[in-house]
């Protein structure tokens, strides 16, 4: 009997599965009560008395009414689900219902969205919503000032880019006064694009820097990896994550510096190299950056945008850098950080919404305990999903890809192609104005004019090329006479790594019911294939040119699914050793806090030195006390930061000597707390006997987003390498 109660639970789990009669019952009991006067304010107690007042007051404030599925959806948030929402099925609305929700039950929300510009359109669309209800709300943007910050915080309900909202907390964390900490403690987080805040995002640390110096450029090696040659000076690994000097290569490059590379008492000169070595090689300028005024800029891997304050660890920065010819930039101590998961983990209650949930439902269930609502569109979807058409090589793909984008130009219909990078992006516009047609192209390059671009992308003759930027955000229009030409016609240029960024892209037709229709093109040379699965035969083409036998597609999504069970691993592994650290940043914080709000500074330096203490002036006593305190405390994190990060660069040697890294790093890790706190308690006296001794802090701080190395660390490389030899014996 247990194990049949266990085979039904299973099933009711299984992604998506989340029962929505519940809600549908409220909803239903919703529709029979109306408010042709005055509205009530609603007590949340009696959730179809709210979901009736809230679409009332949608309805005459910003004149939509929600459908029943949208109130579904808010009631999904309102149980702390992810609701799954098709594009062009009203979102926004549905989170601010949801929000909305929340603060009349006296919680504080902050609505966390991806970037500054979501953040304030989606707060001053909804704003005459939460008037109506009762409910104030706020933005928070990068430019923000610590004055309009601490307001907006104040609201029952903030909207803000996850990465400023992560760097507010931060820089609380190094307030040395009990009135200057702006955010307040943390209630209710509410996700737009759920999938990309809390998958995608999820390992990145966000920074907060001091005492910044410029960067150590290395333009000598740049200079010289450029000289070298592919295949005779160094090779590249099969899935192109790793590059490595051949003995050629060694002997050359020992030759030209005139130093011994392999010195184990001198790696500095090696670590240079590689590093060039590998932004040479492995990093290309318009696919994982560009270079816009005078600066590197990321390119964000999921999303296709500039990812503004995103940046590769000092050394790798340093030497892309180098390889363009720019000015260093910044760099200096990390007093600080915490990953996004990190953050969103701090709320007591989490929920969200996306439109590609399903796929990422583990990792969600996995790292927040989130389930999945997928809430069913008002109007059935009429899309036509055709099957990919397959190509042996990329150019074949390309050549048929603009036959059939000029076959359906000629009919009036409009085209928006999604492709996988700028550089591809660029390329293929060029191709398709080679054959008289007039593209658009929308890509990190012009993100600012990206709301024009997509507003004019249903439009009758369009034709936009755009990276991943175009697979989410605003809805695309269909212009007049479109929907007789069978509405906007979607085309993938190849496979993501992630089935939701091919489900994103699909999604931009078929809005509300629209007709629409959406196809990919791929080959069986594409990266995806020869990353993920490059010992797999792919199979033959047709006399035409396309690869038709089944075992071509089964190629494709299996090597999709090896590229999303690789990044989840990776989203597994970064979290065991994360996860330590958070616990730990949270003990200090409790610590610091304690220290900042009461006068347990005081009471402890006074019992360990009575005569120094009564010796002091009383009017500030406490008040030093309390700073001796904080500034011990934050050096001393600081370093074990430091520490925790150069333990983390060599810890994976461990698993030569058959030891688990995770576990060696756990228990270092404990150990050195542990000293922190013996370390904290030494530092404050010693600073309380010499108090002419100078408690500085740096005269500036700074903040970003460290984009994990996507090689590895030196060690990790050379434990790869290590094991592959052993594995080939």
């Amino acid at each position: 009997m247990a194990s049949f109660s266990r085979f039904f639970r299973n099933i009711l789990d299984r992604p998506g599965g989340l029962n929505l009669t519940p809600f549908r019952k409220i909803v239903e009991a919703a529709d029979k009560l109306s408010y042709p006067g005055e509205l009530p304010e609603p007590k949340m107690d009696n959730l179809a008395e709210f979901c009736a007042v809230a679409r009332e007051a949608a309805d005459r404030t910003l004149g939509l009414r929600p459908y029943d599925v949208q109130l579904i959806g808010t009631l999904a948030l309102l149980h702390g689900h992810v609701a799954e929402m098709a594009t062009g099925e009203g979102k926004t609305l549905s989170g601010a219902m949801a929000a909305a929700g929340y603060a009349l039950q006296g919680k504080r929300v902050h609505v966390i969205s991806v970037n500054d510009y979501l953040a304030q359109r989606d707060a001053e669309w909804m704003g005459p919503f939460y008037e109506a209800l009762g409910v104030t709300v706020g933005w928070i943007g990068q430019n923000s000032t610590p004055e309009e910050r601490r307001e907006a915080y104040d609201r029952d309900v903030c909207y803000g880019p996850v990465s400023e909202i992560g760097f507010d907390v931060l820089r609380d964390r190094m307030r040395t006064g009990a009135g200057d900490i702006i955010m307040p403690a943390p209630e209710v987080a509410l996700v737009d694009e759920a999938d990309s805040v809390l998958v995608d995002e999820a390992r990145v640390p966000l920074v907060l820097a001091g005492a910044a110096d410029a960067g150590d450029a290395v333009p000598e090696m740049a200079e010289l990896v450029r000289t070298l040659v592919r295949g005779y000076h160094y090779e590249i690994d099969e899935q192109a994550r790793n590059v490595f000097l051949t003995p050629k290569g060694a002997d050359s490059v020992e030759s030209i510096l005139g130093v011994e590379l392999y010195d184990e008492n001198e790696p500095g000169t090696l670590i240079e190299l590689n590093l060039a070595l590998h932004a040479h090689a492995l990093l290309t300028r318009d696919v994982d950056y560009i270079v816009r005024d005078g600066k590197v800029q990321l390119i964000n891997p999921s999303r296709g945008r500039v990812a503004l304050l995103q940046r590769w660890p000092d050394g790798l920065q340093a030497a892309v850098e180098a390889k363009e010819a720019l000015s260093p930039t910044e760099k200096g101590e990390i007093l600080d950080q915490i990953t996004v998961q990190g953050l969103i983990k701090r709320y007591p209650q989490v929920c969200g919404m996306t439109g590609t949930a399903v796929a990422v439902s583990e990792q969600l269930g996995e790292f927040y305990g989130l389930k999945v609502a997928v809430i069913p569109p008002n109007t059935p979807c009429v899309r036509v999903d055709e099957p990919d058409r397959l190509y042996p090589t990329e150019p074949d793909r390309d050549a048929a890809l603009v036959e059939e984008i000029q076959a359906v130009h000629a009919t009036g219909r409009p085209i928006l192609i999604g492709t996988l990078d700028v550089a591809a992006s660029e390329n293929l516009a060029k191709l398709l104005q080679r054959r008289g047609m007039e593209p658009v192209v929308l890509n990190a390059k012009n993100d600012a004019e990206e709301a024009s671009i997509i507003a004019r992308a249903g439009e009758r003759d369009a034709i936009t090329v755009s990276t991943q930027m175009a697979g989410r955000g605003t809805d695309i229009r269909l212009g007049e006479g479109v929907a007789e030409l069978g509405g906007l016609y979607v085309i993938g240029s190849g496979r993501h790594v992630s089935s939701r960024l091919d489900d994103q892209l699909r999604g931009r037709a078929g809005r509300q019911g629209d007709p629409g229709g959406s196809v990919f093109f791929a080959s069986m040379r594409d990266d995806l294939v020869t990353q993920y699965v490059p010992d797999e035969r792919p199979p033959a083409a047709d006399p035409d040119g396309v690869v038709r036998h089944r075992r071509g597609a089964y190629l494709i999504g299996h090597a999709q699914r090896v590229a999303e069970g690789v990044n989840l691993e990776i989203h597994r592994n970064t979290w065991r050793y994360t996860r330590l650290l958070e616990r730990q940043r949270e003990l200090i914080l409790e610590w610091r806090d304690k220290v900042l709000h009461s006068e347990s500074a005081a009471g402890a330096l006074a019992a360990a030195d009575p005569e120094r203490w009564d010796a002091l002036d009383e009017e500030t006593r406490d008040e030093t006390a309390r700073q001796i305190v904080l500034h011990a405390i934050d050096t001393c994190w600081t370093e074990h930061l430091a520490f925790l990060s150069d333990l983390r660069e060599g810890i994976h040697l461990r698993a030569l000597g058959r030891m688990s890294p995770v576990d060696e790093f756990q228990r270092e890790a404990v150990a050195e707390y542990k000293t922190l706190l013996a370390e904290v308690e030494r530092r404050s006296l010693e600073s309380f006997e010499a108090p002419a001794r100078d408690l500085k802090r740096p005269t500036a701080t700074w903040t970003y987003m460290v984009q994990e190395n996507p090689f590895g660390t030196e060690l990790d490389r050379l434990l790869k390498r290590v094991t592959s030899a052993l594995r080939h014996g």
